[in-house]
């Protein structure tokens, strides 16, 4: 299928990816804008998910988060650093080029996020009203419950202790300090420490080569801080479709159910079976396309 790289400016800075046009000249095609979860790169199977949307005519823009993948950082900020609010920002620039492109209609913009960027996804339909559909995949909503489930108790002091180190070391202008995103060790100490989490990255690693296994430790700090429930009611009239895992154990499923009950209509739930990961592959993947595919088909009609 028909795809360009493309690169936009935010805050000073680069952001690299792809643009998916739709099979459509006269500038009245809808489009998604796509980005990736914690440390993820868009070739990670975005690729994927842009070109089932794409076969139905919507066109998408898929991008690395500012210090990932082929994107840079913003001024000021490390590569691999994790800044939620930064990355919401970008999410927005990214919004502002696809309208800025004659071959997107401006008016009919939707958003998709998968992860920690479908955190990002709740809050900018929150407060960006230049999206008008909304896809949330296997949910990241409490940063406090993600780092409860992802730090062991018994590190919870040390890394207390190394965030405040952090703070002061970079004050006086030490290099950021890193940490694995995932490890193979069960005890070892890494941002995702479940095995699961292990397994998926190194696994898709060798289609993403840009993709690092380290991020910042104030990263980790950012995500404690994190907390998007009282977001997740202010999106409608805005349509909402969020995917589920309930027995996913990256993100706490169970807290993501419950936060679909806060939503207000228009909404719309689809639960799939496995954990965090399984979202992308397998049956899954056919299952959370078409169902994402048809709710921006529905709210974000094709045609003239």
């Amino acid at each position: 299928m028909a795809r360009e790289d493309i690169e936009f400016t935010a805050q000073g800075a680069t952001m690299r990816g792809w643009f998916y046009p739709a099979d459509d000249s006269s500038g009245e095609a809808p489009c998604v804008v796509l980005s990736h979860g914690f440390s993820a790169v868009k070739e990670m199977w975005l690729d994927h998910y842009a070109e089932v949307f794409q076969a139905a005519g919507l066109s998408c823009l898929v991008y690395d988060h500012p210090g990932f993948g082929a994107s840079d950082p913003l001024p000021g900020t490390p590569r691999q650093e994790i800044d939620p609010w930064q990355q919401i920002r970008c999410t927005q620039h990214a919004i502002t080029y696809a309208q800025s492109r004659p071959d997107v209609n401006a008016d009919r913009i939707g958003l998709w996020g998968t992860s920690y960027s479908a955190s990002h996804a709740f809050v900018v339909a929150a407060t960006d009203h230049r999206v008008k559909a909304v896809v949330t995949q296997v949910p990241a909503i409490s940063g406090t419950a993600s780092f409860t489930s992802q730090i062991r108790i018994d590190h919870w002091a040390p890394t207390d202790a190394a965030f405040a180190g952090e703070r002061l070391a970079r004050m006086s202008g030490a290099a950021p300090t890193m940490m694995p995103v995932v490890t193979e060790d069960p005890a070892g100490h890494a941002a995702l420490g479940h095995r699961d989490s292990y397994e998926w990255f190194t696994t898709h690693a060798d289609r993403a080569p840009t993709w690092r296994n380290e991020l910042t430790v104030q990263s980790v700090e950012f995500v404690r801080g994190y907390d998007i429930q009282h977001w997740i009611p202010l999106i409608s009239p805005t349509p909402l479709l969020m995917i589920v895992a309930p027995h996913d154990r990256v993100t706490d499923g169970q807290i993501a159910l419950a936060a679909y009950e806060t939503a207000l209509q228009p909404k719309k739930l689809v639960p799939i079976p496995g954990g965090h990961f399984d979202s992308y592959t397998g049956p899954n993947f056919d299952t959370t396309s078409q169902a994402a595919r048809d709710w921006f088909l529905e709210h974000l009609p094709t045609g003239h």
